[in-house]
This record gives C-alpha cells, structure tokens and sequence, in this order.
C-alpha cells in the first residue's frame, strides 16, 4: 500500500518526499512501460560487451539510478525544471537477450531505440560501455547525419581490435561510416592518455571531427571548450555523449579505462551548462563501473553530469516545440 501524506500535502509528489524514500528511479522520476507515456525517457543500458579491458559497467545504470535519488528537481545554476514541463519517465533497462554475440546485442539495443525514436520519446541513456551509443545513434539517426558533443578521455574511432570493430573504442568511426554522424559538426573534448600507436586517433581528425584534447582545454578553459561546441554544432540536431572517464580519476575511479589529469566534475558541470540552448535530439552517460568505485563517487559524479544531460534536452525540446514531435 501506498502511504499518503497526512500533513505535508506537497509529499504527494513522490520527488517532493525524502530522498531517502521509495523505489529508487532515475531522479526518482516515474516508471513507465509505454515510451508513448514519455516526452524524454531515461534508459539503462546495461551492457559492456564491448569492453576491451576492465568489465563491470553493465552494473552502471543501477548504480547511476541509486545515486540519482540524491538530486531534486530544480537545476539551481540554469533555472531549468525539466520534469515541471516534460513527461520525464524512467523507462527501465534495455536489457538483452543475446549479449554474448556483440554484433546481435547491438542490433538488438537498436531496435529497441527505433521503437524509442517512433513514439516520439527523446532517450536519455545511462551504460554500459561506450559501445551503445552506436546503436542508439542507429535508432535515432539512421534518416539523417547528426552532429555530436563528446566528452571523454578517448576519441573511440578506432577500427578493429582482436576481431571486433564494434568494441566500445570505435563507436564514432563506425557511426562516421554508416552515415549516423557528420563528422565536421563532432566536437570530442578532453582527450588524452597514452597509445599503442601514433596515430591511434587519425580517423577523427582525418574526416574532419575536431579533437579538442586535455593540454589545450587547460591552456584555454572550459568557456572556450563550450564556444568551439557551439561553432562546430551550429544549430543542427545533435546528440550528446559523456564518458565517465572524461573526468579525473581523482573524481571517477569507477571506470575501466581512467586517464591520468582529467577534466573536473566543476569544469564539466560548467562546459555542460554553456551548452544551452544546442538543439540536442538524446544523450548518454556511459562507462561508469561500480566494482572501482570507491564511496560511490563515480556513480554520484556520473548522476550530477546526468542531470545536466538531461536539462540541455528538455530545454532542447521545449525549443523545438513541446509536444509537438519533433525529433530535430
């Protein structure tokens, strides 16, 4: 039975009630089963398939989920209340029914997101490795190149690794190929760390994507990091994307892939707010791993970075159009 509040009439809304409290959802957002209940749905996408060193991110969404009961509804910094004027539901978990073929998994998380897309539903996604965001961008983009915002430690647009070119380091390069993103309106910001090899990462810069790495984000910030988004974007659709590995180890232990001198959950709340007003069509937040992360930090970082994900796409649209539709 579901208690109901006898003094304090705003507990009626279960956002309002101690966090502490209720099913833990996305944001403690509603469940639904429908996307057509939805305007921006929340995804968990627990799959990492695709990871070619340290596992454990399929554990990400659930953890993202706990530490997400945490924030409220209102984003003090911008204004934004994103579930005041949008159907925000947690959708649950785009769960698999063949995920030890990488191929298949990731044709099967597509279909799913072409279901998605249909119902008029804006996804907002939580992983899993970085592989995912290929086949959501085949749900959502597959009638039109996008542009995208990445942000992450590595570029993953490269090719095959051990008989895969669809592990979670070439997402990018495969979606560049089959015709999901253009590459001359893709900003990848914070990128470092050591390679195997030179030119690890030449596809991005060789179509045309522009590689905005971590020295040059120091020497210049993170105002200027968001104003080349916002030139490389225009004012196109575009989608989103932000590997947890983007910040410092420090800030995010919990990942399979951490790179030495990282971008700060300030600086990344910062740039992600700078980004108002970009016409973004989803987003993901992707390869938190909670089996290395210590106090939950990772998991509660990766659910503040998701909060403003979600905001910049229900202002998104609310831009285009509530209600209308639209997809951009």
């Amino acid at each position: 039975m579901t208690k109901r509040p006898t003094h304090y009439q705003e507990f009626n809304d279960p956002q309002a009630r101690p966090r502490h409290t209720g099913i833990a959802s996305f944001f403690r957002a509603p469940i639904a089963d429908d996307p057509a209940e939805a305007d921006i749905a929340l995804i968990g996408v627990p799959f990492d398939g695709g990871v070619t060193h340290r596992s454990g991110a399929r554990h990400g969404p659930r953890a993202v989920r706990e530490q997400s009961t945490l924030l409220r509804r209102l984003n003090a910094a911008t204004g934004v209340a994103p579930f005041a004027t949008a159907r925000v539901r947690d959708l649950g978990d785009c769960w698999l029914e063949f995920p030890y073929d990488l191929t298949t998994a990731l044709d099967e998380i597509a279909a799913y997101y072409k279901n998605i897309h249909a119902s008029g539903a804006i996804p907002v996604s939580v992983g899993g490795d970085h592989s995912i965001s290929l086949p959501i961008l085949r749900g959502i983009a597959s009638h039109r190149p996008v542009g995208m915002v990445h942000i992450d430690a590595h570029c993953d647009t490269g090719d095959d690794y051990m008989g895969s070119r669809f592990h979670h380091g070439a997402p990018f390069r495969r979606a560049v190929e089959e015709g999901l993103l253009d590459p001359r309106r893709v900003i990848q910001i914070g990128i470092r760390g050591t390679t195997n090899v030179a030119d690890q990462w030449g596809f991005s810069t060789a179509s045309g994507m522009r590689v905005l790495g971590m020295d040059e984000f120091m020497d210049q910030g993170w105002a200027f990091a968001a104003a080349e988004a916002r030139r490389v974007v225009g004012e196109g659709p575009a989608y989103l994307t932000f590997d947890i590995d983007g910040l410092d180890p420090v800030e995010a232990p919990g990942t399979g892939t951490p790179e030495a001198g990282g971008i700060t959950t300030r600086e990344a709340l910062r740039l992600l707010r700078a980004l108002r007003g970009l016409n973004f069509i989803g987003g993901d937040l992707v390869e938190v791993a909670p089996s290395f992360d210590p106090g939950t930090i990772t998991a509660f970082n990766g659910a503040s970075v998701l909060f403003e994900i979600l905001c910049l796409v229900e202002e998104a649209w609310r831009k285009r159009g509530a209600g209308s539709g639209m997809h951009g």
